[in-house]
C-alpha cells in the first residue's frame, strides 16, 4: 500500500477518536433550585453515531407538576464547534418538539499545551440557536 494510502487511514482514525472524545452525556442543573423554588436540568446526549439527544425538565416550584421538553436530531464536529441539525420530517413528534436545528455550539477542554493545575471541566456553551433558551447554555459532561 502507498503511503498516501496510509496517510488517509491514519487521518480517517483519528478522526473518529477525536468525534469519540465530545460524545457523551452533558448535563446542568438540577441540584439547586432557583430562589422561587423552580428546578431546572438540561441534558444533550451526543452519540458516536452522530446522533443527539435533548431533555430538558421544569418544576416550577413545589407541588408543581414537571414539564419535559425532548429534541432529537445528529450533530456534526467542525473544529472546536458541534452543529446540530434536526429534520423536520423525522426528528419531530408529539414528544419531540424542541427544534435545535442550526444550533451551534463550542467544546470547551483543557489545552493539552496547559500544564498547570488548573481544572477545567469539559463542557458545550452553545452561543447560536434559534430556540431561545438555548443560546448561552452551557452543559458539563459527565
Amino acid at each position: 500500500m502507498s503511503l498516501k494510502k496510509w496517510f488517509v487511514i491514519i487521518v480517517i482514525i483519528l478522526s473518529s477518536f477525536n468525534v469519540f472524545s465530545q460524545a457523551g452525556v452533558y448535563t446542568r442543573g438540577a441540584s439547586d433550585p432557583r430562589e422561587d423554588g423552580t428546578i431546572s436540568k438540561w441534558t444533550i446526549t451526543l452519540n458516536q453515531d452522530s446522533t443527539f439527544l435533548y431533555h430538558y425538565l421544569r418544576v416550577a416550584g413545589a407541588g408543581n407538576p414537571e414539564e419535559n421538553f425532548y429534541g432529537k436530531g445528529t450533530w456534526q464536529k467542525e473544529g472546536k464547534i458541534v452543529v446540530f441539525s434536526s429534520n423536520k420530517k423525522t426528528d419531530f413528534n408529539e414528544k419531540y418538539t424542541v427544534n435545535l436545528n442550526n444550533s451551534k455550539a463550542r467544546y470547551i477542554t483543557k489545552s493539552p499545551r496547559d500544564k498547570s493545575d488548573k481544572v477545567v471541566k469539559t463542557a458545550l456553551r452553545f452561543y447560536e440557536s434559534e430556540t431561545f433558551h438555548i443560546e448561552g447554555l452551557t452543559v458539563f459532561k459527565e
